[in-house]
């Protein structure tokens, strides 16, 4: 069939199986680029393995870290007449990549939330891996079943306290226009919290501990973004504010069972991901802190920020901030970006986007999330959606 991309609002419905294998590929050509890291754990998992700065945690590990990985996601397989999701095609394109090179990658996939998967999880490590040193949690699901009470939740992303009226963007036509957002109830609240906070990330560790399949010195991160006041209204005093504080909670609470440096909160950078694409207003942000930062050499996508992340952060003098995360989000978060990206904020419109904003770069980053837009793939040609290519 001949696979092209379906983009309805903020889902792409379809994915590309060589594109999607060249993406990954290219990923993994930036990291060897950079050369091998001297320190890096050899045992490495991490849960939302798939997509996004997951994907990239796991690249970066094996092919800089020479590790071998143990990944989760959850996933849509293809069919012969349906696309599979992207994740499905990342997942096989990098372990053919990482056999090339002599590593044994294991990759689970289903509902990394339920505890039938963890048990299965723990088995796998015991048998091909003994104990792991280092688990990467870059969950992004909207949706979590608690496996003790059965109860299904589901995240709202909204603000607290009042409505609040923000500037946002439609990625399909370009207009900027202003929406009001109505406050979150307790209960909407509260299922943000049960979904995106870090009660899920904390049952994980805790069974792993009892299972004793973690080493010594293990060490674990929660990826997490916080973003600038401009993007506040919705994100850090919303909902999702809220999660995240749960979130530097639960870490705290990892770090007494398992020592001072066990767990730690990376905050990183904003970049196009599916789920950050829902997101009022941060599309609309990302436009203009793209070009910004591009503007002044700084920018950075998923493989370069983790790859910075493993390079220079990682290690038991990694500067802190006051809630003891990591930052990764401090290029961003500069001065001197930031100035910039507030001078252009009220400026920004239908008309003045060209100008002061990067639509089609957050357009191009989005379809190359699912495979498409990537050099030397022939899009015309007929492939079969159930194949990723060698």
């Amino acid at each position: 069939m001949i696979i092209e991309p379906r983009v309805r609002g903020f889902i792409c419905t379809t994915a590309h199986p060589a594109g999607c294998a060249a993406n990954v590929r290219e990923q993994i050509d930036y990291v060897l680029k950079q050369g091998a890291l001297a320190e890096s754990p050899k045992r490495v998992a991490v849960l939302g393995c798939s997509t996004g700065y997951g994907l990239a945690s796991r690249i970066v590990a094996t092919f800089a870290g020479a590790a071998d990985t143990i990944g989760v996601s959850l996933e849509r397989e293809p069919t012969a007449t349906r696309t599979g999701s992207a994740g499905w095609y990342n997942n096989r394109a990098f372990e053919i990549e990482a056999r090339k090179i002599g590593r044994s990658p294991v990759t689970l996939e289903g509902d990394a939330f339920s505890d039938e998967l963890k048990k299965d999880f723990i088995a796998q490590v015991r048998e091909k891996f003994g104990q792991l040193d280092l688990l990467v949690y870059s969950m992004a699901a909207p949706v979590r079943t608690d496996p003790v009470t059965g109860k299904t939740y589901r995240s709202a992303i909204k603000p607290l306290g009042e409505r609040v009226e923000i500037k946002t963007l439609n990625t399909e036509t370009g207009e900027v226009y202003e929406t009001g957002l109505m406050p979150a109830t307790e209960d909407e609240a509260a299922a943000t919290v049960a979904v995106m906070g870090g009660d899920d990330w904390k049952r994980w560790i805790d069974q792993l501990a009892d299972a004793g399949v973690l080493a010594p010195g293990f060490q674990t991160l929660n990826y997490t973004y916080i973003g600038s006041e401009l993007t506040w209204p919705i994100y850090w005093k919303g909902t999702l504010g809220r999660a995240k504080v749960d979130l530097d909670q639960k870490a705290e609470a990892i770090r007494k069972r398992l020592g001072p440096d066990a767990a730690r909160v990376v905050a990183l950078k904003a970049v196009v991901t599916q789920a950050s694409s829902a997101i009022p207003v941060v599309p609309l942000y990302g436009t203009v802190l793209f070009k910004v930062m591009k503007q002044l050499g700084l920018h950075e996508g998923c493989i370069e920020q983790i790859d910075r992340l493993f390079r220079t952060r990682l290690g038991k003098n990694t500067e802190l901030d006051d809630e003891q995360r990591i930052r990764v989000d401090d290029w961003e978060l500069s001065p001197k970006v930031q100035a910039e990206v507030s001078r252009r904020w009220p400026l920004l419109s239908t008309e003045t986007m060209g100008e002061l904003a990067d639509l089609e770069e957050y357009r191009s980053q989005f379809l190359r999330l699912f495979g498409f837009g990537i050099k030397g793939v022939d899009y015309a040609k007929d492939v079969d959606p159930r194949v990723v290519p060698e």
